[in-house]
């Protein structure tokens, strides 16, 4: 049996609004997009007792057995959902604690093929746990569309034609997600339960923020002399950390701008990750 190829896209928070808490969870809203930058998926099943999971590429090296992929299979498993084994094989081209959400687009797109070619079959409510039980963005990679997270916890996707040309930079050290979260003290208004495309103007986008940058600053000084560096660039719409971190994102209507900023970027930063992309 032949491969099957799954694009697994980045995941980028445009705003994110730290709302409540919820037990040891914390609440929030959100705008998401994702971008043409994606992990490459193979899969195909196998006649083995066990699945085969396999990380290769510039970003595979620090991952360990405890990944979103086996614990994603942990859970289908122990719900007895599938009755066959897998051999999949991941390219990583997105970084890990960047706040791109790389781990868990993976689990939601390999998640959505078992759905698809029907390998397994569940209802939403069983969806939703499997989705939860692995991590909190893996129901928002279920979609791939630009989406509001919404104060509640529902997802509304919208789709917009328009493409947003992104600056991702990423220094040589990550955030804890954990550590990020642990560092709220307040907490937001929620503004996004009136979802339209109209949030993902840039005159509305550049008026909103994301409530874990300042955080992640207090915790990472190099993350704010990277900001002041980029605020600094020519012809963008707005500078914005991305999730908890620790990429960077600068934003800028054309391709053209994104690519001579990139230039500069680069010669400035020369051992951080600098990646041009777009909205898919």
């Amino acid at each position: 049996m032949s491969y099957y190829k799954i694009k697994s896209h980045a995941k980028i928070n445009l705003a994110l609004n730290v709302i409540g808490k919820k037990k040891s969870l914390h609440r929030i809203e959100s705008i998401v997009s994702f971008l043409e930058l994606h992990d490459e998926i193979l899969i195909k099943k196998i006649n083995q007792k066990n699945h085969k999971i396999k990380f290769i590429g510039k970003f595979s090296n620090k991952i360990g057995s405890n990944n979103t992929i086996n614990s994603l299979f942990k859970n289908i498993e122990k719900k007895k959902l599938l009755k066959n084994k897998f051999q999949i094989i991941i390219k990583k081209k997105i970084p890990a604690k960047a706040g791109l959400g790389g781990g868990s687009m993976n689990a939601a797109n390999i998640l959505n093929f078992l759905i698809r070619k029907k390998f397994i079959k569940v209802k939403k409510n069983e969806l939703i746990k499997i989705s939860n039980s692995v991590g909190s963005d893996v129901l928002l990679g279920m979609q791939s569309n630009n989406l509001i997270l919404k104060a509640d916890g529902t997802i509304k996707t919208l789709k917009s034609k328009k493409k947003i040309f992104t600056l991702i930079v990423k220094p040589n050290f990550g955030c804890s997600t954990k550590k990020i979260y642990s560092g709220v003290r307040k907490f937001s208004k929620s503004q996004f339960y009136n979802a339209s495309e109209n949030m993902f103007k840039f005159n509305n986008l550049k008026k909103m923020k994301n409530d874990l940058q300042p955080i992640a600053f207090r915790y990472y000084p190099k993350l704010n002399i990277l900001k002041k560096f980029l605020d600094k660039l020519s012809n963008y719409e707005f500078v914005r950390m991305t999730g908890s971190g620790s990429a960077i994102i600068v934003y800028f209507n054309t391709g053209k701008k994104c690519k001579d900023a990139e230039k500069k970027v680069k010669k400035q930063f020369r051992n951080y990750w600098c990646k041009t992309s777009k909205t898919i």
